[in-house]
């Protein structure tokens, strides 16, 4: 799991450890958590959710990256929770980037209960890594107007 604000290179991380995984030969797949919902939720209006959940279980790693950008409608939150509960059941590892603590979480789930149930089954076997830092874009923003005011400034006289 990691959790820290935007631009501080949570899914850089996420993507790193998936390609390291992918050098010892596990099978990862990396899905936006938002393209995951879309997936899940068309699976769940054909009646075919357990389908769909059961063929990312191929793939010993799933990354979902960005979870806190998932809508708080009930049939979106409701197919993510039974993904992750899906999951948790099967052993199966997952790498969650969100750019939002668990605090905040009940801006993802609809329901105080449902938000607690999928963080206890997210966290129990988890490693939890914070990342508290500015930006990247943000410091290379500083650091680019920084330069350009100590650079002399080029005069051409025709």
């Amino acid at each position: 799991m990691l959790i820290g604000p935007s631009g501080v290179g949570k899914s850089h991380i996420a993507a790193a450890l998936g390609l390291h995984l992918i050098e010892q030969g596990i099978r990862v797949k990396s899905i936006p958590a938002t393209a995951l919902v879309q997936h899940l939720q068309q699976a769940k209006k054909e009646l075919d959710l357990m389908t769909a959940m059961t063929r990312f279980d191929k793939y010993r790693v799933l990354i979902i990256d960005d979870i806190g950008y998932v809508k708080k409608t009930d049939s979106e939150t409701q197919a993510l929770f039974e993904f992750i509960a899906h999951r948790y059941e099967s052993g199966s590892l997952i790498i969650i980037t969100s750019n939002q603590p668990f605090s905040q979480w009940d801006q993802i789930f609809p329901d105080t209960m449902m938000t607690v149930a999928a963080i206890d089954r997210i966290i129990h076997h988890a490693i939890i890594i914070e990342i508290d830092s500015e930006s990247y874009r943000r410091k290379n923003q500083k650091k680019s107007l920084r330069n350009k005011q100590t650079q002399p400034a080029i005069i051409i006289v025709v």
